[in-house]
């Protein structure tokens, strides 16, 4: 049986757990890796790639970016999420706003470390990220269209980071960021129209609130039409294997997806879609593996 001391230990383990999202983190991680082994550094011995410690830092820096980016926008959104999520935000505030912030500078700081093993540049890379997710969080998440495109840049900079670090400028790469960016940017929008009701209540400018659902609705089905076109590309014009399963898959669940968004009126509504878009952005990094099997065996 556990203490009283270590239930509250327990609980505000996993408060800081549910903050920074580290479930996202791992998906992260996972697709940095994956991404390096089949996209970026395809040429390298498998051992190599995953015994780089550069790599490790890259993605420790990125990681450490990022759950220091879900804290300071919890910060700066625990009004509306209180609105949007309670049950979450109840969760959350086991941990008190002075104790994240202080997570909040100790995880910038590692990231600043970590990324010091790489090189300068690197330093400066990862400044800059941890100062515009801070901007983005502190302005640009309440304007309309900017806030959506920022949020939807910062979700793939960390792959960014790999990019530059291996210095691969095949335009497969940028074919997949394409595919990602475009995704994103359909769950941003898509998120705005599930947490409409807090934006309107604490006067955030997203597009549902300046432009109205059906505007929203109009430019996720552009957004989705677009992605599915640059999945289809990736098919006839890129060696992809057999991930071109996934890309067929998620053709289908967008196709599905619009379905629903033209019959959506309520939040659940929304969060259905969220979560589809989501599983479509989960089940993508997972399936890198089907690039090619036979690549990694040859490569070990």
């Amino acid at each position: 049986m556990l203490t009283r001391r270590q239930k509250h230990i327990l609980l505000k383990f996993f408060s800081l757990f549910s903050v920074v999202r580290g479930y996202n983190i791992l998906v992260v991680v996972i697709a940095q890796y994956l991404a390096s082994i089949y996209i970026f550094a395809h040429d390298k011995p498998l051992k190599e790639v995953l015994f780089d410690v550069n790599l490790l830092m890259l993605v420790l820096a990125s990681s450490a970016t990022i759950a220091a980016g879900y804290i300071i926008n919890n910060f700066y959104d625990s009004e509306k999420d209180l609105i949007n999520r309670p049950r979450k935000t109840m969760l959350d505030r086991l941990v008190s706003q002075n104790t994240k912030l202080s997570f909040y500078f100790v995880l910038n700081f590692l990231a600043v470390v970590f990324a010091s093993y790489v090189s300068f540049r690197a330093v400066i890379f990862f400044a800059l990220y941890i100062f515009a997710i801070w901007l983005y969080s502190h302005k640009f998440k309440k304007q309309p269209m900017t806030g959506n495109l920022v949020s939807a840049i910062l979700t793939v900079t960390p792959f960014f980071a790999i990019f530059i670090y291996y210095r691969n400028f095949e335009l497969a790469i940028f074919a997949h960021a394409i595919f990602l960016f475009l995704l994103v940017s359909m769950r941003e929008l898509t998120k705005d129209l599930e947490n409409i009701r807090g934006d309107l209540a604490l006067d955030y400018k997203t597009v549902p609130v300046v432009y109205g659902e059906r505007t929203s609705k109009v430019m996720l089905t552009i957004l989705a039409l677009l992605t599915i076109a640059s999945g289809v590309i990736l098919i006839l014009f890129f060696k992809i294997g057999y991930m071109y399963y996934f890309f067929y898959a998620s053709a289908l669940l967008l196709i599905l997806f619009l379905l629903i968004l033209w019959r959506s009126n309520k939040k659940t509504h929304y969060l259905i879609l969220h979560n589809i878009l989501k599983f479509i952005i989960v089940a993508g990094v997972f399936s890198i593996l089907l690039i090619d099997v036979s690549v990694v065996l040859n490569r070990l």
